[in-house]
């Protein structure tokens, strides 16, 4: 049985919790608000500096450069919401920069693989007209509005939202969730998420 620290534990239930939580909000109301986010944000620069001090400080730091970093490009491109911004910011402040990394591959990973299964059945059930109206923003008026002279309008934030087939929090909790649980073993590591090395002259999985 796993003798965790303290300060693993909570980094477990804060981040489970955080992300179903964020999860369950996307869902129903395609948005994360601030009144979630932002408190986790300022509680995980807490945690880190009282958990590990200056290291955890800036474990965190990298963390949230590269969680929040690579959101905010995508939303300033149009990639994204506001909210997906500071789901990510304040959930990598918490995980650090190992763990932001995998949970960041993992939901990309989930993303494609949930996509992909959706269009699939969509283009098999519903054809390809259907599909494409659906999911795909392509930018062109249709016949019936060109001949009616109808100006193309450009797709509004909410409208992209709904084009959306997973809320983006969905993904982020999964996988958060596998990456924790996989990672639970090595979570009392000071460099969070990484097996200890073993020592000079022993041979790496042999315990000491």
């Amino acid at each position: 049985m796993l003798d965790l620290s303290t300060g693993s534990v909570v980094l477990v239930v804060v981040a489970s919790l955080f992300t179903a939580i964020a999860a369950i909000w996307d869902l129903k109301s395609r948005r994360i608000p601030n009144k979630l986010t932002l408190p986790v944000f300022a509680a995980g620069w807490v945690f880190q500096a009282i958990d590990r001090g200056w290291a955890g400080l800036g474990d965190a730091g990298l963390g949230f450069l590269l969680g929040f970093g690579i959101l905010f490009v995508l939303w300033i491109v149009g990639g994204g919401g506001g909210g997906d911004v500071k789901l990510m910011g304040a959930l990598s402040v918490w995980l650090g920069f190992r763990l932001t990394l995998l949970v960041m591959i993992a939901s990309t990973g989930l993303v494609l693989l949930t996509t992909g299964l959706v269009l699939v059945y969509s283009l098999v059930t519903g054809g390809i007209k259907a599909s494409r109206k659906k999911y795909l923003a392509t930018g062109k008026a249709s016949a019936k509005e060109l001949r009616e002279g109808k100006e193309l309008q450009p797709e509004t934030v909410a409208a992209r939202k709904e084009r959306r087939i997973l809320p983006f929090a969905v993904p982020v909790a999964l996988a958060t969730w596998l990456i924790l649980a996989w990672k639970l073993p090595t979570l009392d590591n000071p460099v969070r998420g990484m097996s200890q090395p073993a020592e000079a002259g022993q041979p790496a999985g042999q315990p000491n």
